[in-house]
């Protein structure tokens, strides 16, 4: 996930085939501009949520890997450490790891360095804890922390590359869409930043 901004661009109707190297997705941008009334509850057995700190660089890089590399998440791995050291330890960015036996299995990112605003950078579960319930608890801890401060509106976005559930989720969740762009990046497979057998649904990397 990154900023709210992007050129506006007029785009033909129709197909339009991508330059060698080159992926394409929809993004869908939702919002709350008023606390939701969710509460966390309890967290399911034996889950917790740990703050990080500039110390946890490469426990965040991990777990960022683990999560996000199915979705094609990679900013943060192609960081240098010292960049994810400088994000955790900014005091307008709140990061927490959901830790199961001693190891991180989720990631969320409050980013309110926007004054009046919270947004949820990075949020999601590895593989093992999909479907169990603890995207849920960790969503409504999100949303928790991030009313807990004098902000106005609560935002994020999510695009076709991130699970297919991604959206029914958020809206569940009681945000609601506000706007679709289209975004073209460079394949990160591609570039060798991730596997080239990740996302065989994609067309291979050229």
């Amino acid at each position: 996930m990154t900023g709210d901004t992007a050129r506006v661009l007029a785009i033909a109707d129709g197909y339009h085939d991508l330059p060698p190297g080159k992926l394409a997705s929809v993004v869908t941008y939702l919002e709350a501009t008023r606390p939701l009334p969710a509460a966390p509850g309890p967290a399911p057995d034996g889950l917790s949520l740990r703050r990080l700190g500039a110390g946890d660089a490469e426990l965040y890089r991990d777990v960022y890997r683990r999560v996000g590399a199915r979705w094609l998440w990679v900013s943060r791995l192609s960081a240098p450490l010292s960049d994810i050291e400088a994000v955790l330890a900014d005091p307008g960015v709140e990061a927490h790891a959901l830790m199961r036996d001693g190891r991180a299995e989720g990631l969320l990112e409050l980013d309110f360095r926007q004054p009046g605003e919270a947004e949820l950078v990075y949020f999601g579960v590895t593989d093992s804890l999909i479907g169990s319930g603890a995207g849920r608890w960790m969503m409504a801890r999100a949303l928790e922390i991030a009313w807990s401060r004098p902000i106005r509106r609560f935002w994020l976005h999510t695009c076709t590359l991130d699970h297919p559930g991604a959206v029914a989720f958020y809206r569940r969740a009681g945000l609601v869409p506000y706007k679709l762009a289209v975004e073209v990046i460079d394949d990160p497979r591609a570039a060798g930043a991730l596997p080239a057998d990740i996302r065989p649904d994609l067309p291979p990397p050229a």
